[in-house]
């Protein structure tokens, strides 16, 4: 391959503060830099090793108050957020949970676990990690629940 991953996504938002507080406090995720560009406000926020977001705050752009349902929303449907390993996938999975932004379902992929959670814009995204009881060449549909994550009463 010649490439490594993503570098950036870019993402509208309402309100910078709320969407930097949520991913920092429940990511770790820094931001980098903010600049005023023609358009509005830019916020680098990295939230990976090389991987960031690419903020913007467009005053009176109502994009990101707009929702639609899974694999209606245009080209780009969601992002998968890789976390690099169980632990952290668990602690992450607890941060959103506590936001109320994930109910308690994890996907088993097989070769991937699997969460969506809404962020403060209401944008819906993914957290994946390596499934450490994967078993090899066994992959599942979606909807598959993962059997270290049960359903809660």
């Amino acid at each position: 391959m010649l490439l490594d991953g993503f570098h950036h996504v870019a993402v509208l938002t309402g309100s910078t503060e709320r969407f930097v507080r949520f991913y920092s406090e429940v990511f770790g995720a820094e931001v980098l830099g903010t600049q005023d560009a023609p358009m509005g406000r830019l916020t680098f926020v990295r939230i990976g090793p090389h991987t960031e977001f690419n903020l913007f705050e467009v005053e009176g752009n109502t994009e990101a108050e707009r929702q639609t349902p899974m694999f209606g929303r245009g080209r780009l449907d969601h992002f998968g957020l890789q976390a690099p390993s169980i632990e952290n996938f668990d602690e992450i999975r607890q941060r959103l949970r506590d936001r109320g932004a994930a109910d308690d379902f994890v996907t088993d992929f097989g070769p991937v676990l699997s969460m969506f959670f809404r962020d403060p814009d209401g944008l819906e995204c993914e957290v994946c990690v390596a499934n450490p009881d994967a078993v090899p060449g066994v992959s599942n549909p979606p909807g598959t629940r993962a059997a270290r994550y049960p359903a809660e009463a």
